[in-house]
This record gives structure tokens, sequence and C-alpha cells, in this order.
């Protein structure tokens, strides 16, 4: 059944007759009256008594019901497709890690829906290694997370490096002097996130070179946005990513270090191959390579 013999119908039922339904949809009336000839024969029954007037038969009248939801719907599609093409709508699945769930992807989707308010957006949150599973098991499109190992199948697009500060409760020693050397935190307590995470494997390194071993034992914490809030209740010190502890919280000092290296990189991973991504998805990357590298958080 033809969506245009449809509407013919439904232009001949809104408007009373055969003629103002062709000069409507700039047809001939023959044509108006082979369309419905045609609809009739596909649905073997009559719609309309013919007379002085035209009238709906009955069961024109439950067809017109129909039709009338119909035709509602088949341009709601059209016009979602139309949308979806043009990237003005569609479903973009992303998935990101700490700290920049909670820090930097807040405000640039933000920004991105007010522009584009027919987008739908499915967020998912969590460590490097949960989102490459999520991307080659097609749950999420792109992830935004510090740069993972090497993989065949995704790739990489790295945005800006994260920049590491130190972290003190407030009264701190170390709060009191005007330089901060890496050497000067030998003899502290530090707090780490877990042994995979990219922030601790780039601390430590910098530690094992320029410190050597700490004197005292870490304390882990299973969450780079949660650290601040040891380091408030005076735990200990922590070298972390200045998005993820700015503003600082009462009773904690953020500062610079002396020749402190930059951080893990930051940036977005998707998968290699297979067919191009939505125009939405290609318009959220562009947004989000712009907007990272613009953020910037003062300590």
């Amino acid at each position: 059944m033809e969506i245009r013999l449809i509407k013919t119908f439904q232009t001949i039922v809104k408007l009373g007759s055969f003629q103002k339904a062709a000069e409507a949809l700039q047809y001939s009336q023959p044509t108006v009256t082979v369309q419905i000839k045609k609809l009739e024969d596909e649905l073997g029954f009559k719609l309309f008594d013919r007379g002085k007037t035209i009238t709906l038969t009955s069961a024109g009248r439950l067809f017109s019901r129909r039709a009338e939801a119909l035709l509602r719907e088949y341009e709601a599609m059209n016009t979602a497709i139309s949308d979806f093409v043009s990237g003005e709508a569609g479903i973009v699945r992303i998935g990101a890690s700490e700290p920049s769930a909670s820090n930097r992807l807040p405000g640039i989707l933000a920004s991105f829906t007010a522009r584009k308010p027919k987008v739908q957006l499915q967020v998912k949150i969590g460590t490097s290694r949960d989102l490459i599973r999520m991307l080659l098991d097609d749950e999420i499109d792109i992830a935004l997370c510090n740069q993972p190992e090497s993989h065949l199948d995704l790739d990489f697009s790295p945005l800006v490096y994260e920049q590491l500060v130190l972290l003190l409760p407030a009264g701190h020693r170390l709060g009191r002097l005007d330089r901060v050397r890496l050497s000067d935190l030998k003899n502290e307590k530090f707090l780490f996130t877990p042994g995979t995470c990219p922030f601790r494997i780039r601390i430590e390194a910098l530690l094992s070179v320029q410190v050597g071993s700490l004197r005292q034992p870490p304390v882990e914490v299973a969450g780079i946005t949660a650290i601040k809030y040891f380091v408030q209740a005076g735990i200990g010190i922590a070298l972390a990513p200045v998005v993820a502890v700015s503003p600082p919280l009462p009773g904690t000092i953020v500062k610079p270090i002396d020749g402190l290296s930059e951080g893990p990189v930051l940036g977005l991973l998707t998968r290699r191959g297979g067919p191009a991504p939505a125009k939405i998805t290609e318009d959220l990357i562009e947004e989000i390579t712009h907007s990272v590298a613009e953020i910037a958080l003062p300590y």
C-alpha cells in the first residue's frame, strides 16, 4: 500500500471533494480518481459513497482514523531521518573515565545538547579497561579516557596532557614552602589509585626516578575523584590531575611541583575500521576535541 495513495485519501476527507484534493495535491482530478480506485482495490472495500456529495462508508471511516495515525507516524519518521542525516538528532553512546566523567564531560554535553536539543545521549562511566570492553562489544560509540595500552581494534586520538599537582591537607608543612620539589615528598604518606590506573602508573614512574622508595606505605583509594576527600581528612597527600581537585575542598591546599612533568594523555578512543560514525557522533567528537583543550581549571 503506497503512502501517496493514503495521503490522497486523507486529503479528500479533509477537503470534502476530489476536485479540491486534486488542486491541493497538484494532481489532475482523473489522477485522484485512479488513485482512490487503486486503494479501494487493494483494501477490498469501498471508501466513499459517491453522489451529489461524497461521504465515507463505515469502512472508510475506520480506515480514515487509522490512516491519520499512520501518516503522523510517517511524517515523524521522515523528520527523524532527516534530522539524523543532517546531524541534528540521533543517539550517541559515550563512555568516560574519571576524573573527566565528572569534571569535564557534563559541561561539554550541556553545551552540545543546548545546540542540538533533539540528540539522545547515553553516558557510561568506567575505567579504561571497562571502556575498551564496551567499545569492542558495541555498547558505546566513543570513549573519553586516558591513553590505554595499544589495541589492534581501537584508535586513540590524543587531546591534552593531564597536569599533575600536589594536594595537601591544610596546615601540612609542605604548604608553607614557596617551592615544592618531588624530593621533598620522600617521607610522606601517599594516597594512590589502584595499580592499573594511568595516574598511578605515571606517578609511580616519576617518584621512582626522582624520589626512590617511599618511607611510608601508601593508602590505595579506588577512585581518583574520591582522593581529595581522603586528603581533606588528613590521611595522606596525593599527586593528582588538577581537573580532579579543582576547586580545592575546604581544608585542602593545591600546590604545583617544581619540575613535575606532564601526566597521562587524555584523548578519544574509537573502534578501528567498520562503518563511519553517524553525523551526530562526528559532531560530538568535534565538540569534545575543541572543548577539552579550552578547559583550564585554576589551582
